[in-house]
């Protein structure tokens, strides 16, 4: 995956809360036990439909670190260093969504990206790096410690890469556009299961990543006329669908615990993951992610 040297990057979509302090995490009831969380949000959706907590609602460490602000300016810049592709692909990805929205009549609302280390703050409680990355729709965020890609790797197995990490970016703006379409609203208590709302919602939000992989270098930016995106190969594609296959229920069960219980899947398959952001990449329609039909 190649950035355009030359185009400037917008860190306005991205807090920098980096060695700041997120507040206390309290772990709250329901079904869901420690193990199963971390499972659950790799990835995931909403910590608070699943009993993350502060118990205040609110929000800490407003005020930014702003490394990003400060190193990362060109996409030369993003080319070099981890924190400024994040911020690269966040402004494609939201530039993607932009457009298509704008095609399709509708409108678009921005979500910042939210780098943290430790634990973090939103209206959708505290929770710690522990979970992984996620998407508060109560404050339409995507959250992320970047220390989560190490993890990507050396826990779960995938082969990681710069790819990789912009399909996890990508697979959490997906929740949002399913927060702004409505969709999101389906779960309801159905969090559970190979058949469950929660895992519809996980592989459609694979699928929406896939749509956006299909467009990346097809999309020009906003009064540039270029994508920021200039290249992306085979190799890529190949290390997002094997980081869409690491996070896979039965995987990561087969590694946790030496068996797979579908039962108690929150995200889909290894295969089921793979298939749905290939769909979408093949593609490249929103339209065909109905994973709910």
């Amino acid at each position: 995956m190649q950035f355009d040297d030359q185009a400037d990057l917008d860190t306005s979509q991205v807090q920098d809360r980096r060695g700041m302090s997120g507040g206390k995490v309290a772990l709250g009831g329901g079904a869901v036990g420690i193990v199963g969380l971390i499972i659950a949000l790799l990835l995931g959706v909403d910590p608070a439909t699943l009993g993350v907590s502060d118990g205040g609602g609110g929000t800490a460490g407003q005020t930014t670190a702003g490394q990003v602000q400060d190193t990362c300016k060109k996409g030369s810049d993003a080319n070099q260093r981890q924190d400024c592709r994040m911020v690269a692909v966040v402004n494609s990805v939201q530039n993607f969504w932009q457009n298509e929205f704008t095609r399709r009549a509708g409108a678009y609302r921005p979500a910042e990206t939210v780098l943290f280390t430790g634990q973090v703050s939103t209206a959708c409680g505290a929770a710690s790096s522990a979970v992984g990355p996620f998407y508060c729709p109560g404050d339409r965020k995507a959250y992320f410690d970047l220390g989560f890609f190490n993890e990507l790797s050396s826990r779960f197995g995938a082969k990681g890469g710069p790819f990789a990490e912009a399909y996890v970016v990508a697979h959490e703006y997906g929740h949002h556009i399913q927060n702004l379409t409505g969709q999101m609203k389906k779960v309801g208590q159905d969090r559970q299961g190979a058949n469950s709302g929660s895992v519809k919602l996980e592989l459609q939000a694979d699928c929406y990543a896939g749509v956006w992989a299909y467009a990346a270098t097809r999309t020009p930016q906003a009064g540039t006329g270029r994508p920021l995106i200039t290249s992306l190969t085979d190799a890529d594609i190949a290390a997002g669908l094997d980081a869409a296959a690491a996070v896979g229920d039965d995987r990561i069960q087969q590694q946790a615990q030496g068996r797979v219980n579908p039962e108690s899947w929150t995200h889909g398959s290894s295969a089921q993951r793979q298939q749905w952001f290939a769909t979408g990449y093949r593609t490249g329609d929103m339209a065909r992610c109905d994973t709910f039909g």
